[in-house]
C-alpha cells in the first residue's frame, strides 16, 4: 500500500439512513439506564463491568448486530455497529463486559472458526452469556507480539499450554480467552509458528491475577498457563496461520470510534460548564478538539466502508488509533493545564473527579491495542516508506 491507495481508503463515507435510524432508540435508552451517574462515574465507560447492563444491550439486540441471524446476531452491516459503539461511548455506558467478545472475539470465530466453534460461542456472546478477553501481550516483549514465548505442544487428543500472558484486560472477569501462541519452532522464528487457541480460563492449570493501576481498579491482569490441556478442537483456524489471524483481529479493535472517544466525557463535562460568556482561550481549545474529532471519526467511518466491503484495513486502522490515542491523551493534558491557568476560577469538584480518573488512565490508552512506535512501523511499511 503506497500513500495514493492509504488516502483513497479514507474517501469520505456517509453512514446509510437505517443504520442512523437505530440511534433515536438508543439515546432514550441510555438516558435511562444512566439516569443519575455522574460525570466521574461515566467517564469510566471502558473499564466498567456491568454483565447486567451487557444482557439488557442483548435483549434489545445491540450486541452481535454484524453476525448472521443464524448464530444469535442480526446480520446487519458495521455501520449499525458503529453507531451503537458511538453511542454508548458518548452516554459513557458501562460496556468493559461484553466488549472485546462483541468487537473481535466474535468476528474472529466468524471468519477463522470451525462451524461447531462458531455454535459453540457466538450465540452467547450475543445474549451476554460468555465474555471474552484476548491473551497476545507477554512479559519481556513489550509491543513486539511476534517474540510470543507461550507454547501449545502437541499432545494426545489436543495440546498441552505453558506461558503467561500480560495487561489482559478483564481476564479475571472474563469466560474465555483467544490466545496467541507458539505452536512449532522458537521466539527467533518470529510470525512463523504461530497460531491461535480458544483457553477456557475456568480450566485446571489457568491462573489469573489481576493488575492495581493508579486509579486504584484493577482493568488488566496476568494470566498463567501452567500445563492446561487444550482438547483439539480449542485450535482456531489453521496452526500456523495465527499471525494473519492476529492482525484481522486488531484491525476489528483499532479501527472502531472507541479508538478516539475514551477521553469524550470529560470534554463535554467542561464544556458543559463554560457558560453563556467562555474565555476565548477556552472556546479556542473546544474548537479545535472538536474538529480533530469531526476528522478522526470521518477516518473511522472510512474504515468502516472497507470492513462492510469484507476487506481487512490493517494499516488503515493502525493509523487511526495512533491519531486517535493521541488526540486521547491531549484532552486531559490540556484541560488540566486550561484549569491550572486560572486558578482564581473555582474548579467544578465532579470536573476534577472526571480529569483525575482520565489523566491516571491516559498513560493506557497508547499500549491498549499496539503501542505508537509499533503502529508507526506499520504505518510506515504500509506507505512503502521502510
Amino acid at each position: 500500500m503506497q500513500l495514493d491507495g492509504l488516502m483513497q481508503s479514507f474517501e469520505p463515507a456517509r453512514i446509510p439512513a437505517d443504520a442512523e435510524a437505530m440511534r433515536a432508540e438508543l439515546k432514550a435508552f441510555l438516558a435511562d439506564a444512566l439516569a443519575g451517574r455522574p460525570p466521574s462515574d461515566r467517564v469510566r465507560t471502558w473499564s466498567a463491568w456491568d454483565a447486567a447492563f451487557s444482557r439488557k444491550l442483548s435483549s434489545r439486540g445491540w450486541i452481535g448486530l454484524t453476525m448472521p441471524e443464524s448464530l444469535g446476531g442480526r446480520g446487519l452491516s458495521p455501520f449499525h455497529r458503529f453507531v451503537v459503539v458511538e453511542e454508548l461511548l458518548a452516554a459513557g455506558a458501562p460496556i468493559a463486559a461484553h466488549w472485546i467478545g462483541d468487537r473481535q472475539s466474535a468476528p474472529l470465530l466468524l471468519k477463522f472458526g470451525t462451524k461447531a466453534q462458531q455454535q459453540a460461542f457466538i450465540p452467547r456472546i450475543c445474549r451476554s452469556e460468555i465474555f471474552f478477553c484476548i491473551g497476545m501481550s507477554e512479559p519481556n516483549s513489550g509491543s513486539d507480539l511476534a517474540s510470543v514465548r507461550s507454547r501449545a505442544e502437541k499432545v494426545d487428543g489436543g495440546w498441552r499450554l505453558n506461558g503467561q500472558k500480560i495487561w489482559t484486560t478483564y481476564a479475571h472477569n472474563a469466560d474465555w480467552m483467544i490466545a496467541l501462541v507458539r505452536t512449532s519452532g522458537t521466539s527467533e522464528d518470529r510470525q512463523k509458528g504461530l497460531s491461535q487457541v480458544l483457553v477456557d480460563l475456568k480450566a485446571p492449570g489457568v491462573t489469573v491475577r489481576p493488575i492495581t493501576l493508579l486509579t486504584g481498579e484493577a482493568e488488566f491482569s496476568e494470566v498463567h498457563f501452567d500445563n492446561v490441556f487444550l482438547p483439539d478442537d480449542r485450535l482456531v483456524g489453521e496452526e500456523g496461520n495465527g499471525w494473519a489471524q492476529v492482525n484481522a483481529e486488531l484491525a476489528f479493535e483499532r479501527s472502531g470510534p472507541e479508538r478516539i472517544y475514551s477521553s469524550l466525557v470529560l470534554l463535554d463535562t467542561w464544556a458543559r460548564g463554560l457558560g453563556e460568556a467562555p474565555d476565548p482561550r477556552d472556546t479556542e481549545l473546544l474548537g479545535r478538539f472538536t474538529a480533530r474529532l469531526a476528522a478522526l471519526r470521518g477516518m473511522s467511518a472510512a474504515i468502516t466502508t472497507r470492513l462492510a466491503e469484507g476487506k481487512s484495513p490493517v494499516v488503515e486502522a493502525a493509523l487511526l488509533k495512533d491519531l486517535g490515542t493521541e488526540l486521547e491523551q491531549a484532552i486531559p493534558a490540556a484541560l488540566a493545564d486550561r484549569i491550572a491557568a486560572d486558578p482564581d476560577r473555582p474548579a467544578d469538584p465532579e470536573l476534577l473527579r472526571t480529569l483525575r480518573f482520565i489523566w491516571h488512565m491516559s498513560p493506557v490508552f497508547s499500549l491498549r491495542g499496539g503501542t505508537r512506535e509499533i503502529l508507526r512501523g506499520m504505518i510506515a511499511r504500509g506507505m512503502g516508506l521502510r
